[in-house]
């Protein structure tokens, strides 16, 4: 696990973003950095000075920013950050002009388009122009049912031009996922599309786009992206009662002019995201402005090392936080490249095409699609020429060993390979990537700067070495303003204030190395508990990613006499049946690998396994069905059908 897989050049080094800070900031500060730590122990003690250097080093833009960076600096809960300050994100956002390429769409079934920032600056225009004659006001909100694909960038910027909010779902939600979600924050405007491609196949929207309609009383006004067919007549349009536009028409009457921007305070609310929903109706989580652009820039910027004109990319819906950090991408100068479809149509490596063909410097994925990629055995790195990746990024759940010796032994050899970590609720990370040191097999490098990232044991304190939980122990600007229709901040403040005080619980199991890295154990409601000692469900997965025979599994607790069992499901390569040698095969790996209280007390084989729209195993809904509980949001299951394999299991 401490095995260095890959270390930057001096060349590299020095030639990074995240160096020319440092030196900056030495130079500012009248101070000198012994390397990463040094600096990161700097921004995590002087807050406010780290903030308004990066404010400086990233250019933000606004009207103004006031004298004040950080008031109740000691208040995790109520600290604040440029309450003064006045700016637009999508002014931040949309920087660039000419005809160089701002974002490029790849389809799965060949369609190549670019948009270059002329054509992408008067398209956010046009759109503006027809939000605002629909009455688009600040604070009100618009939302999506739509693909990826650059429409959605473009209502984006429009919306959050006006001060509006932004929240989009992507079609995999299905109708009742995505009513849970933009149903609850009472929209204005709705964008749609006609459908969308995936797995070699067209889908249509019109009738479930008319069903979320039908269930979204607040909406006014519905507009429809012709994406499947641009010639398709005014027949597909959802049939409702609501005023309904087609796109291409309801723009065509506007010119094209400078893009206006609202300024308006840095904690105006700019998006809602919402929590994956296992475990009940999805949370609205709130973002302000302001403190979402900050920490998307630093991520950029400092950690992912994105230069002017380098494509980044991220394989993502637009129902995920990734898309938001793909788009962001602009606000540094990088080229937003788009895949709508299957990452495995029309071939396994279609995406390593696009990286060889649009330059893709930085490439982000998720440990599924990497372990899909090993198991079948394709290395690009045989087919491929790649001279442009620079960067590998990889979250969305916890990357494992073998992921990490795969990248560099078949992808490429020389190329940073940042496993990150954080998520929605902050729309940022955690612990990421560093561009001035080592990669280490199975580790995420470093706690990200300006984020104090520890972990505590049960009585909070701080531990090396040991498993706990996740935390945050300083401000930082990326908190999230609220949940929606929260009265008295109840249910915000009990998901991550609640275990320690004045600390940002992350609801991660995790570890600090001694190199001063993170390994991620899984989700801290989804640990095990077996004779009172918590174990991470990554524990038990990594051991069995090697084996051949395993094509996916779940682990769950299970109580039974008194105590709680570990209960390992199985999905099996084609034509494998679970016999009592591969079991004892599955438990000696595991005992090898880990302890024997890791070894599960039961093994059964199921056909599928259960993941969520956001490519994350539905740990807790496979929990609730062994112990014969309702699950309580199946819309928020991808693949629902694979529960209803799973046995209920004998409680004593």
């Amino acid at each position: 696990m401490t095995q260095v897989l890959w270390t930057p050049s001096d060349v590299e080094t020095q030639s990074s973003n995240l160096w020319r800070f440092l030196k900056q900031v030495e130079g500012r500060r009248d101070r000198a950095f012994d390397g990463y730590f040094d600096l990161w122990t700097w921004s995590v003690d002087h807050v406010d000075e780290f903030w308004i250097d990066l404010w400086d080093f990233a250019d933000v833009i606004a009207e103004s920013r006031g004298e004040i960076i950080v008031e109740a600096a000691d208040d995790m809960v109520n600290a604040r950050f440029f309450p003064q300050a006045r700016l637009n994100l999508a002014e931040n956002i949309l920087r660039g002009r000419g005809e160089e390429a701002a974002c490029v769409l790849w389809r799965e079934d060949g369609l190549r388009h670019k948009t270059g920032w002329n054509a992408l600056r008067a398209s956010v225009s046009r759109a503006q122009q027809l939000l605002a004659d629909l009455g688009v006001q600040p604070g009100d909100r618009v939302v999506a049912y739509i693909p990826n694909i650059p429409e959605a960038l473009v209502f984006m910027l429009a919306s959050v031009s006006l001060g509006a909010v932004w929240s989009s779902c992507s079609p995999d939600f299905g109708v009742q996922g995505t009513l849970d979600r933009i149903g609850q924050i009472e929209p204005k405007v709705l964008i749609g599309a006609d459908g969308y491609f995936y797995g070699g196949k067209r889908f249509d929207l019109a009738a479930s786009t008319e069903q979320i309609v039908a269930g979204i009383p607040t909406l006014e006004h519905v507009i429809i992206v012709d994406y499947l067919d641009h010639s398709s007549g005014p027949e597909t349009l959802p049939a409702s009662s609501v005023a309904t536009l087609r796109y291409a028409d309801a723009v065509s009457r506007y010119q094209a002019r400078d893009v206006t921007y609202e300024q308006l305070p840095f904690d105006h609310p700019a998006f809602v995201l919402y929590t994956s929903g296992t475990t009940g109706k999805p949370k609205c989580i709130v973002h302000g402005a302001g403190r979402a652009l900050l920490k998307l820039l630093k991520e950029h910027i400092l950690h992912f090392d994105v230069k002017p004109g380098e494509p980044f990319f991220y394989f993502t819906t637009t129902g995920w936080n990734m898309w938001h950090t793909l788009v962001s991408s602009l606000g540094v100068g990088g080229v937003a490249v788009m895949f709508d479809g299957s990452p495995f149509q029309p071939h396994k490596s279609v995406l390593f095409d696009m990286v060889d063909e649009e330059r893709i410097a930085h490439f982000g994925t998720s440990p599924k699609y990497l372990d899909i990629l090993m198991r079948e055995g394709v290395s690009p790195k045989e087919t491929h020429r790649l001279d442009s990746l620079r960067t590998v990024l990889s979250t969305g759940s916890p990357l494992s060993p073998a992921g990490f010796r795969y990248v560099y032994d078949h992808i490429k050899s020389d190329v940073r390979l940042s496993s990150i970590s954080g998520g929605t609720e902050i729309m940022s990370t955690l612990a990421n990537g560093n561009p001035l040191g080592p990669v280490r097999c199975g580790e995420l490098s470093v706690p990200t700067l300006g984020m104090k990232t520890e972990v505590y044991d049960e009585d909070g304190n701080a531990v090396v070495g040991k498993l706990g939980e996740l935390v945050c122990t300083a401000p930082f600007p990326s908190r999230p303003l609220k949940f929606w229709n929260d009265p008295g901040d109840e249910r915000y403040h009990g998901t991550y204030f609640s275990r320690y005080p004045n600390t940002w619980c992350h609801g991660d199991f995790a570890e600090v190395t001694e190199h001063g890295g993170f390994i991620i154990h899984g989700r801290s409601d989804a640990t095990l508990n077996p004779g009172g000692i918590r174990i991470g469900t990554s524990d038990i997965y990594t051991p069995i990613e090697g084996l051949d025979v395993v094509a996916d599994s779940i682990v769950v607790g299970h109580r039974a006499d008194a105590d709680e069992e570990v209960v390992l499901f199985v999905k099996l390569s084609p034509g494998t049946t679970l016999s009592a040698e591969l079991e004892q095969t599955i438990r000696d790996a595991i005992r090898e690998f880990a302890t024997p209280r890791h070894v599960p007390a039961k093994i059964i084989q199921v056909d599928d396994i259960p993941y969520t729209v956001n490519g994350k195993k539905s740990e807790l809904a496979v929990r609730d069905v062994v112990h014969g509980h309702p699950v309580k949001n199946r819309g928020s299951i991808a693949n629902p059908a694979s529960l209803d394999a799973f046995p209920q299991l004998t409680t004593s």
